[in-house]
């Protein structure tokens, strides 16, 4: 792939990492890449968000640098630490030596002794990486104004050590399931891209490109059954992994049809809430009617 790669060269890069897409995720990838900015994608989880890096990093035969976020993150946990035991262990080697406390302190607080996390990892890298920070909504927003400093700078400061500026400008993705809201000064710095629950028909795609083994008709019986079961009012919708691991369990029975002792033994695939289970197996014969209803009309 050329250094700018076209819109159809980013088509074509989704398509080989087997991504199934739609012009909007294209445009706003190639956008990203164009314009080297970090692309902020939102959506329900389990709908391809981690994906896109992932198939980036992979046509980009770069490596894909993963800070997962969560609640207590901080800047040491997401840049460098100092790695104590082995600076104590070089200290003790070091005590028949002759040398100053200045010295040894500028040893021991030397590159060879930093444990580097993921944001200095990335700007420290051979070549340009693509950067995943996901789940950003679960970090707090003291994080969110600190990583927000290092997108637009592209350097770190080390006390020890001195500023550190970025070899090569990673490719950046965030990923949000809005589990809270974003500041708008991080919203500014990123593109944008809302990703939702697939339609029956790319789902279908979806399913028969990562689950060739399944039998035609059972794929469509899945994507029917999952389109109807996110209409239920559950705490947490499944999304298209979900799919997956059921299109793959079912596929590895060797089972041609959908049927309800099937389904209610394999529920717990899709859905990981009790009371989510209970609403869709008091909904189940009507879940299935309109699956048998719209596999006759296909």
């Amino acid at each position: 792939m050329t250094q700018h790669p076209s819109l159809e060269d980013v088509r074509t890069m989704l398509a080989e990492q087997g991504y199934i897409t739609e012009p909007g995720i294209v445009m706003s990838v190639f956008l990203a890449m164009e314009l080297n900015k970090p692309l902020l994608i939102e959506g329900p989880a389990g709908v391809g968000k981690t994906e896109i890096a992932k198939v980036m990093a992979s046509a980009k035969k770069t490596d894909l640098i993963r800070l997962q976020c969560y609640e207590g993150l901080d800047a040491g946990q997401a840049l460098y630490e100092w790695n104590y035991q082995r600076q104590l262990l070089h200290l003790k080697l070091d005590e028949g030596s002759n040398r100053t406390l200045e010295e040894r302190e500028e040893d021991i607080f030397s590159e060879r002794f930093l444990l580097k996390r993921p944001l200095l990892q990335a700007i420290t890298h051979d070549k340009p990486p693509v950067l995943l920070i996901d789940e950003i909504d679960r970090a707090d927003e003291e994080f969110e104004s600190f990583l927000l400093e290092v997108l637009s700078d592209w350097q770190i400061s080390i006390p020890e050590i001195g500023t550190i500026r970025a070899t090569h400008i990673p490719q950046v993705i965030v990923t949000s399931n809005r589990v809270r809201e974003l500041s708008e000064a991080l919203r500014r710095r990123c593109l944008y891209l809302y990703i939702n629950y697939p339609d029956f028909e790319k789902e279908l795609q979806i399913v028969r490109a990562k689950v060739p083994q399944i039998d035609a008709r059972l794929a469509e019986q899945v994507c029917v059954f999952m389109k109807e079961v996110r209409q239920l009012r559950l705490e947490k919708t499944p999304g298209i992994a979900e799919t997956l691991d059921w299109a793959t369990a079912l596929a590895g029975l060797h089972i041609d049809a959908l049927d309800k002792e099937l389904v209610e033994n394999t529920l717990g695939i899709i859905l990981k809430d009790w009371q989510d289970i209970r609403q869709a197996q008091d909904s189940l014969s009507e879940l299935l009617e309109k699956v048998g209803a719209i596999s006759k009309l296909g």
